[in-house]
């Protein structure tokens, strides 16, 4: 059965006008879903019943079920939801100045398998629908009361490897009548895979766009990732070129700063070399250090090196203050531990 809530609005609408309903009956559900927060049909008083009865029937409005969560002292909450087959997801729930941002799960495990993340111990088992990424946020959202002002894909699983579910995701919650979340709020991540970018490239709706990079070359990102076997720098650079030519959007780089493995300030000077000139700005991220890997955060010393290189050279630069220490903080810790307790 059909979840109501992973439908864009034009598949909603070709649905109900191939069974004889109006086009803009699809507006009408939307509005009682998004911003009613209504999900029974039955209730949606201003559908004829005909219309109620066959959304009903035809359709499931079942939301996740929260398994438990963790709630850090900086604010930051990680939830563990069991979906319909009881695969467990996480989504992690962070507090800004600029809002509330959300990181939402792609995938059940992820198949990447980068050696210094959480996430890959556990092996892709499907994609996730479209409707699975947008109960993440109607099932926070419920239980904070309030509203989600910015999306990351940056859970567990590779975007560009359910990408289109993902960009159903996207067109969901980006549309006014859906959560209309702006597209510059939105913000998804890749390790690179090439085909996708290109792909993205063309999309009309334009979130940004960030790459999970972690090393300047070829040698040490092999190491680190093994998907850059497959799809090398200099490809993913190639079709980022062509994403800016496109859409004229910004860049960024994900780049977790391990310690003496990518972040001596030579390696920062390669950096700089490898994305000058590509409108680019780098997000260094703290390592939340995992029990099966023997990798370790980057000092701060060090980090402030790396950051300040980057910075004297004309790359712009963020340094992520560190969030949720105090609880499960890497990706696919919290589901792995629920695990290993049942």
């Amino acid at each position: 059965m059909l979840n109501l809530y992973g439908l864009t609005i034009d598949q909603l609408s070709d649905y109900l006008v191939k069974n004889q309903f109006k086009k803009f009956n699809a507006t009408q559900v939307y509005e009682w879903l998004y911003q009613k927060k209504i999900s029974d049909p039955l209730q949606m008083s201003n559908l004829n019943k005909e219309l109620r009865d066959f959304l009903s029937r035809e359709f499931s409005v079942t939301l996740l079920e929260l398994a438990t969560k963790q709630i850090s002292s900086d604010g930051t909450i990680k939830y563990l939801f069991k979906l319909e087959d009881g695969y467990l997801i996480e989504t992690v729930l962070m507090r800004h100045e600029y809002g509330l941002s959300l990181c939402v799960t792609s995938q059940v495990g992820c198949n990447m398998g980068c050696s210094f993340c959480a996430s890959g111990l556990k092996y892709k088992t499907r994609d996730l629908t479209a409707a699975e990424l947008v109960m993440q946020i109607l099932c926070v959202e419920a239980d904070i009361d309030q509203k989600i002002t910015h999306i990351v894909v940056m859970g567990i699983g590779e975007p560009f490897d359910n990408y289109n579910n993902v960009m159903d995701f996207v067109r969901i919650v980006n549309h006014s009548k859906g959560l209309a979340i702006g597209q510059r709020h939105i913000t998804i991540s890749t390790c690179g895979i090439v085909p996708n970018i290109y792909k993205f490239a063309d999309e009309p709706i334009r979130p940004n766009l960030a790459v999970s990079l972690h090393a300047p070359n070829d040698e040490l990102r092999t190491k680190l990732m093994k998907i850059n076997k497959r799809y090398p720098i200099k490809d993913i650079i190639e079709a980022l070129k062509v994403y800016f030519e496109k859409t004229s959007r910004r860049i960024t780089f994900e780049y977790i700063l391990l310690h003496e493995v990518n972040d001596s300030v030579e390696q920062a000077d390669e950096l700089s070399d490898l994305i000058r000139g590509l409108n680019a700005y780098v997000n260094l991220i703290p390592y939340n250090p995992v029990s099966e890997f023997s990798y370790q955060s980057t000092d701060s010393n060090r980090a402030s090196r790396f950051y300040d290189r980057l910075m004297k050279r004309g790359i712009n630069v963020t340094l992520r203050r560190e969030q949720g220490k105090d609880i499960d903080a890497a990706c696919g810790q919290l589901r792995m531990k629920h695990e290993e307790k049942v």
